[in-house]
């Protein structure tokens, strides 16, 4: 079952018959063991916001998708942008998390975008360095913030918009928006800061990753960058390449930043896909109470959780239908995130059988934060367990 990979990243699992015996999982047929999903961007609300999610919640949700790492956005309370304040949040990780945990640490104070972050007290304490939730909107902080990262050999994983083109937005520019009265985001509020930022990358020899990338500009630029030598990569969500605007209604949980763009940028988000622009599937889940996103689309909060069905979705939509190869998707889920963020692959791994046909219920997510716009999709493959170092994680038994 040995699979090597490269870049020193191989796929070969120790597999105990006794845990698969106290899990009550068999290897038949139908059942294929996957590596450890690793997801460079989630939010799991702790400290700060534990009513949305705690470390606890989120760490079994992400096993439950097969999950054996993610790193988590700085955007707490207190921001993860101090040694001490890191500590706080790593100290819960190390009580509670049943996963592999790698915290991320704010670029700025308080993310404001004021004044730089102690990058060089964090740098051996956080996995990479972002002010997700927010763009940098200083062309010289991120000048400066880029500079100390490769200092220090860390990566500035950037949410890039622009807010002066905000313009109070909270769903896409397009037909949709114009047609129901909403305000929309336009597409260059994202593609003018990744273009900005490419620049500073190339200018400053910095390692860059580019969150959840939504438009078709943002394809083609990074895309150009790659060509010219620029040190990025950059994800994007499942949510993105399976719905557009033309999809939405009037329900919070169709709400995220950046918005569902047009159908001609999911087209594009899936020739990236395809094409290896795109080096990684993340799911930015990031969960509220079901209050928070009662509100409608105007009022509801940003965000979606996503992390238990990703996997089940691209497989049905994307791997099933031959729109990308299972180890186009494992690259995504496993690989890429993996080099380009240095997290090692141990003996993590999880058994799913992809025979077993399930309808998504929100109400039977273990994350706490409930809502997706996938609600009532049909999906194929279950996650039957899910091992981190050699130990249990999630099993399905277990659970139900």
């Amino acid at each position: 079952m040995e699979r090597n990979i490269g870049n020193e990243l191989k796929f070969s699992p120790t597999i105990d018959t006794r845990l698969l015996k106290e899990a009550g999982v068999s290897l038949s047929s139908t059942n294929t063991i996957f590596p450890g999903f690793c997801d460079v961007h989630v939010h799991f609300r702790e400290p700060g916001f534990s009513y949305k999610e705690t470390i606890a919640t989120g760490s079994l949700a992400a096993a439950h998708g097969g999950y054996t790492a993610v790193c988590t956005m700085p955007n707490l309370d207190p921001v993860a942008d101090s040694v001490e304040h890191l500590k706080e949040q790593q100290d819960i990780i190390d009580r509670d998390a049943c996963i592999n945990v790698y915290p991320y640490a704010a670029i700025t104070v308080e993310q404001k975008g004021e004044k730089l972050a102690d990058l060089g007290g964090m740098a051996d304490k956080c996995i990479a360095f972002s002010d997700d939730g927010h763009g940098v909107q200083s062309d010289d902080m991120m000048r400066e913030a880029m500079l100390k990262a490769k200092s220090l050999g860390k990566i500035i994983t950037a949410h890039c918009e622009v807010n002066s083109l905000l313009k109070g937005g909270y769903i896409h520019d397009g037909k949709y928006a114009a047609e129901h009265g909403h305000r929309g985001i336009c597409s260059e509020s994202e593609w003018r800061q990744i273009e900005r930022d490419l620049k500073l990358a190339d200018e400053t020899g910095c390692a860059y990753h580019v969150c959840h990338i939504s438009t078709k500009e943002s394809v083609s630029i990074i895309r150009d960058a790659k060509k010219s030598g620029v040190d990025v990569t950059c994800e994007t969500a499942p949510h993105y390449l399976l719905l557009d605007d033309s999809m939405l209604c009037e329900d919070g949980k169709w709400k995220m930043n950046p918005p569902l763009r047009d159908a001609s940028d999911r087209e594009a988000l899936l020739d990236g896909i395809l094409d290896g622009t795109i080096d990684c599937l993340a799911t930015d889940h990031a969960p509220h109470s079901a209050e928070e996103k009662s509100r409608g689309l105007e009022k509801s909060a940003f965000g979606i959780v996503g992390i238990e069905t990703a996997f089940p979705l691209a497989y049905t939509y994307l791997v099933m239908p031959g729109i990308i190869s299972m180890d186009r998707l494992e690259e995504l889920l496993v690989y890429n995130p993996r080099r380009r963020f240095g997290i090692p692959l141990g003996n993590d791994w999880s058994v799913w059988d992809l025979s077993e046909e399930w309808t998504i219920n929100e109400a039977e997510l273990l994350s706490k934060g409930k809502a997706t716009p996938f609600d009532g999709w049909h999906v194929m493959g279950r996650c039957c367990l899910t091992v981190v170092d050699g130990k249990i994680a999630y099993s399905a038994a277990q659970v139900r």
